[in-house]
């Protein structure tokens, strides 16, 4: 499986294709439960399609990048964000950044969740 995607939007297609989304938004809760960060978001699985998903993900990264810095870097080693990548983000402001972090949180709970079904068989 390739994980090479150009944003979250693309990242999400593929997860619906694969019927992998519930996976994927347990996963993004029980990272974010582990980094002791409560995300209303995440709890009802039902009401959240991809694209609302991405956007409360983005405004809750902006808001960890912003008020709750420590919190933001303990989700980040939870979540295992490789730091090649972080080292790979363009610095505008804190709106794209927030963009593109949640982009490889998204990125890396993909793979935990890909890896997972395909090797639990």
């Amino acid at each position: 499986m390739i994980f090479n995607f150009p944003n979250s939007n693309s990242l999400l297609e593929s997860v619906n294709n694969q019927k992998l989304y519930t996976d994927l938004v347990l996963q993004l809760r029980k990272d974010f439960s582990l980094a002791n960060i409560e995300v209303e978001f995440l709890k009802n699985l039902d009401t959240y399609s991809p694209e609302k998903l991405i956007s409360s993900l983005k405004e809750k990264i902006y808001y960890l990048l912003l008020e709750r810095f420590t919190e933001y870097l303990n989700l980040l080693y939870i979540v295992d964000v490789p730091e090649n990548s972080l080292k790979k983000i363009e610095v505008t402001d804190a709106v794209e950044v927030a963009d593109q972090i949640t982009f490889l949180i998204l990125k890396r709970e993909w793979q935990k969740v890909w890896y997972r079904n395909e090797y639990s068989n």
